[in-house]
């Protein structure tokens, strides 16, 4: 199949560096001609120019039409903005990123289903672009249509994808886990207390499958590369920006300062206002609403922990439990 990638960032330029050692037809899109131009010149990965980039990069979008599969990978708050600029029916769309439109809580599926009746499909799981260009062996999940050829076309002796069934799921996970990485960042920033950072992304974890089960995931999805495996790496890489992100938090950064000043996209900071402004009323989410109001309403992170330990005790899994026994009756 040829490929048209859409977004010329790190995991953009990565994903069609990949597509074009396994030898197929690939072609990158950038936002401007600027852009384009300074990548065509430099031959050199944006965010890591010790990286080649061997395929060409156009700023016309149009050209896509001749392709058979857009890929998504531009922010998800720019998803919307490049999908009006295309005045052509695609094919079919595959979506690589993570994260929630705030204006109106949609997943990027859904943002796609608003503009065209194509084909779909998502590519999600533990796959830090630093990594992947490096040729480290690396795991991800793809659902949707065409599956089976995606996992055909992409897989190589040092990324391998797997066959998933749930949409929903992966899109929530891979969006998600990007919060409870803020928080994981927070931690360390704190003092790397392990005990802490177990505790948060455990629970973390429950807090995603909980929300995601809600609005029709598989619960069995977060046991997975794009659940638990994405979150894994998330929460402790050092090339994540979300944990980077929540332990400049810790260490007194300004965090609206620091999100004006990033280079690179903080979806976690976005995706957290989307949940809490979306659905904050509909499930019960602490984690996520204490990193909402660290992040906008300037909450100590000190405060936030305590207010977390000192919530009525629970049942561990209890929600999470009924859900599957109800289902499982059904």
């Amino acid at each position: 199949m040829k490929y048209f990638v859409l977004g010329a960032g790190s995991w953009g330029c990565t994903i069609a560096q990949l597509l074009k050692e396994n030898g197929h037809d690939v072609l990158l899109w950038a936002h401007s001609t600027e852009l384009a131009n300074r990548l065509n010149e430099k031959k050199k990965m944006p965010h890591l120019p010790d990286v080649a980039l061997d395929v060409e990069v156009v700023s016309n979008i149009s050209i896509g039409k001749e392709y058979d599969v857009l890929i998504i990978a531009t922010p998800v708050q720019f998803v919307r903005g490049v999908l009006e600029r295309i005045d052509y029916k695609p094919k079919c769309f595959l979506n690589l990123s993570k994260g929630i439109e705030i204006k109106t809580g949609k997943r990027v599926s859904q943002i796609v289903q608003e503009f065209f009746d194509c084909d779909y499909a998502v590519l999600s799981g533990p796959s830090h672009a630093e990594e992947v260009t490096l040729k480290l062996p690396t795991a991800v999940a793809v659902a949707g249509e065409n599956k089976e050829i995606f996992q055909r076309e992409f897989s190589n002796d040092y990324f391998r994808v797997y066959i998933h069934e749930d949409i929903v799921g992966i899109e929530l996970a891979g969006a998600l886990k990007n919060i409870i990485a803020i928080a994981a960042g927070v931690v360390d920033g704190l003092g790397g207390w392990d005990n802490a950072k177990a505790a948060l992304i455990t629970r973390g974890l429950y807090e995603i499958t909980k929300f995601s089960a809600t609005f029709g995931a598989d619960p069995l999805t977060f046991m997975g590369l794009a659940g638990l495996g994405d979150l894994v790496v998330t929460c402790n890489s050092r090339h994540s920006r979300n944990r980077r992100y929540g332990e400049m938090i810790a260490k007194g950064f300004d965090p609206l300062q620091l999100l004006e000043a990033s280079v690179e996209i903080v979806e976690g900071a976005y995706t957290c206002k989307a949940i809490v402004e979306n659905y904050g009323d509909k499930v019960d989410m602490p984690i996520t609403k204490e990193i909402y109001e660290v992040i906008y309403n300037k909450k100590s992170p000190s405060d936030s922990i305590k207010c977390l330990m000192s919530r009525s005790l629970k049942v561990e899994m209890g929600e999470v439990k009924e859900w599957l026994e109800k289902n499982s009756k059904a």
